[in-house]
Order: structure tokens, then sequence, then C-alpha cells
């Protein structure tokens, strides 16, 4: 998701150090100037190489004289070295590493174009940046260098190049250990996840979370109307969620009898939170890129995807056939399959009595994320030009001083929108 310029948010149907292991993947999958890498010392040996290679999923590995962050650089292990030793995991690394005198190494206050183009000229794979006692205080990697080119649209920190990604807490007490694991861990936004924002529960969530880190951003939610997003606003929310029962996985509004529709929630949310500065993100019934511009022309500047994506490859969960056709299971957080999992984590039912807002199903196969995105982004693209609408801060202009306008459709306009009149045809998934 960030790759492409997106952010995805880790769900919190695991343990938070699980949680906070994936946020730890994608802080570290790419990094520019790497200020925490894993290190090792000369002593210590093969095993301890492919230990990381295993967890880590890399075996590009700085040696300092302490093996700690910060210590006297004294080589590098390089996937190169490591591969001729792997029949001796008792091999020590001082016998096999690239020693010190034969590294390119940075000057501590290099910029990371500067770093880069160093790295060009040494070909090498890695790039140690060191102080002038000659102590590691960073380090760079060939192949951050080649995703920035691959991916020019991605979703970074400014400051430290590191892909954004962000991860959703509940509200009950435990939840406040769960994000100080997840801040530890580097996530950018926490998501607080609850079918009903509007509650003293998430209020205080928001509080503790605004008043112990705040320089991370915190998202409020679900809401559907403007007293509820006022409240949030006033705890000190940076974004909010708009949406209720109106997702694909979601039977909210036919168990609980409350919600509201989609177009409307996010309308009104977004023109009242546009007077406090604060973005919308519209959750739910995006089922098409012609949803996902509605949503946008409406006034959310994010939606959130989740039956849509859920059949990708990137998904949770396994694939499975069924009348010949691929499958993935899609989850409802608080459907019967998620309490009794113990992960309903918006359902804290003190008795024995549990209530579904939710269901579980399947969604068809949609490949890989890396050909999905691209094709939504584009059908969004097609949308917006024939609106009229060259970008996004366009859109939000008309919408605001009346020359965008929307018509409610009859019955048979919504016929007339669609495929109809044949017999039969083949609906491509994208090309």
């Amino acid at each position: 998701m960030a790759l492409h310029g997106g952010i995805g948010i880790i769900h919190c149907n695991s343990s938070a150090s699980e949680q906070a292991a994936e946020v730890r993947k994608v802080k570290k999958f790419k990094n520019g100037f790497i200020t925490d890498p894993v290190c090792l010392s000369p002593e210590d040996s093969v095993e301890d190489v492919l230990k990381i290679k295993h967890t880590l999923g890399y075996s590009g590995i700085p040696i300092t004289e302490n093996g700690e962050m910060g210590g006297k650089l004294a080589g590098i292990v390089s996937n190169r070295d490591a591969s001729f030793v792997m029949s001796d995991p008792t091999l020590k690394i001082k016998e096999f590493m690239t020693v010190r005198k034969n590294l390119a190494v940075a000057k501590e206050g290099v910029s990371l174009e500067e770093a880069n183009d160093l790295l060009k000229k040494c070909k090498k794979s890695k790039l140690a940046v060191v102080n002038d006692k000659d102590e590691l205080v960073a380090l760079i990697a060939r192949r951050d260098m080649q995703k920035s080119q691959e991916f020019p649209l991605a979703c970074k920190d400014p400051k430290t190049n590191q892909l954004l990604v962000g991860a959703a807490i509940g509200t009950r007490p435990d939840d406040k250990i769960r994000a100080k694991e997840l801040v530890e861990a580097g996530v950018d936004v926490i998501v607080v996840d609850s079918s009903q924002g509007d509650s003293i529960y998430q209020l205080e969530m928001v509080l503790h979370l605004k008043e112990n880190y705040p320089t991370v951003d915190v998202i409020g939610g679900n809401v559907v109307v403007p007293s509820q997003a006022l409240h949030l606003i006033q705890a000190g929310v940076d974004g909010l969620r708009v949406g209720m029962g109106i997702g694909s996985i979601s039977s909210v509004q036919e168990v609980c009898a409350v919600g509201r529709a989609q177009a409307s929630a996010v309308y009104h949310v977004s023109k009242f939170a546009r007077k406090y500065g604060i973005p919308v993100m519209a959750d739910g019934g995006i089922q098409s890129t012609g949803h996902i511009t509605k949503a946008l022309t409406l006034g959310a500047s994010a939606v959130m995807m989740g039956s849509m994506l859920a059949g990708t490859e990137e998904a949770p969960g396994d694939y499975f056939y069924q009348g010949g056709i691929r499958l993935k299971c899609y989850r409802g957080m608080d459907s019967f399959e998620a309490m009794n999992k113990g992960t309903g984590k918006r359902a804290a039912w003190k008795n024995t009595i549990k209530v579904a807002q939710g269901v579980s199903g399947n969604v068809k196969d949609k490949g890989t994320l890396l050909k999905y995105i691209p094709y939504l982004i584009q059908g969004v693209k097609h949308g917006m030009q024939d609106a009229g609408l060259k970008s996004l801060s366009e859109a939000e202009t008309r919408l605001y001083n009346g020359k965008l306008h929307f018509e409610i459709r009859s019955p048979a306009a919504q016929t007339e929108g669609g495929v109809h009149g044949l017999h039969s045809y083949t609906k491509s998934q994208f090309g």
C-alpha cells in the first residue's frame, strides 16, 4: 500500500508483539538512512547471521566491535560473504566479513542524495555512515535506492525516508499497552477501532494517546454525524473515520438499527470537520473505482477499502477453491468467527451472550496489489477527468462553492447506469 502512495493499517486481531513486529517490517522495508540497524560483533557466528536472515529477511549486517549500534565499525557481512560459509554455523564472523579498510563509508552529516551518489560509485550493496571516531551512526542500502526509483509515489516519511504505516487498537485498558509497543516499533498513525466512535471509552483513549504520544497521528471513529465528530475533534483526533453499518461484512444496521447512508454521512461530516482542518476517511461501501471517486468528491480525503482488497495476495488468509473459483475468506471484526477466536475487539460482552454485528464471507482472487492498485488509481483519474476536475483540490473547491452538483438517481436510472440489455457478458477484473 505504502509503495503505491497509500497507507496500510495493521489489524489488531493478534497479540501486541505480533502487531508491532508487522509495523517493524514495514519501517525497515525502505529505510533511506537506517538509524537502528541490527548489528553483530566479530565474535558472533554464522548461526547469528542465519537467525537475522530468517527473522528479518536480509543478511547485509554491519559489524561493530561491541556488536551494537554506535560501536566502532569493524566491517560488514554481505549476502555474498555469508553464502560461502553457510555450511559451518560455528564459524566466527571475523573470519569471513568484509573488513573496515575495504569498506566505502560516508561521514556523518552527509545528505541522502550525496550518500546515494557515493553508493553508486562504490558499487556496493551497503554504505556505512560513521562519525569522526569511526563509530557507526547509520547505514544505507542499495536496495532502498532501487525501490525509490521503482516506486516514485511511495508514501514515506520525508525525514527518514521510511514507508508510512498505521495500526489499529481498541478502547480497552490493555490497548494502552498495545499502543505503547506500536509507538516503540515506529508506527506513524494509530486508528482507534470502534463501530461507535462517540463513546467515553474512545474519548479517553484519544486523550491518552495525544497526551503520551503527541507526534503520532490518531484517527478516531466511526462517526456519521457532526455532533459525534465534534467530541472526537475536541479530544484531539487528527482524522476521522466515517461510516456505520455500510460495510460489505457489516450487519450493524440490521441488528442494531443504527447507521446512515454513506454519501450523506461523508458529505456532512467532511463539511463540518473542514472547519477544524480535520481530514475525513470514508470507511465502508467502497465496491468500485466509481465509489472511490464519489467519496473523494463528497469531501473525503481518503477511503478505506476492506472488501476491495480482501481478495489480493497481500491480504491475510489463504486461498481455496470453491466451484472452480479461487477465493479467500473475509471475516468481519464483529462476526461470530472473530469473537469465538477471541479477536472481537469491538464487542466486549461481560456475559456469555454474544450478538454478532458482522458476518464472514468469501471474496474472489484479485491478484497482487502491485497490479491492482495502479488499476484503481487509473480508474479514479478517468472519473475525475470525465467530471471535468483536474485535481482533488479542485474537486473540493467546487464542492463547497456550489459548482459541483450531485443528483439522486431513480431505480430506473441506476439500472441504465450499469450494464443492461444483454443476454450475457464477460466482465474483466482489470487489464
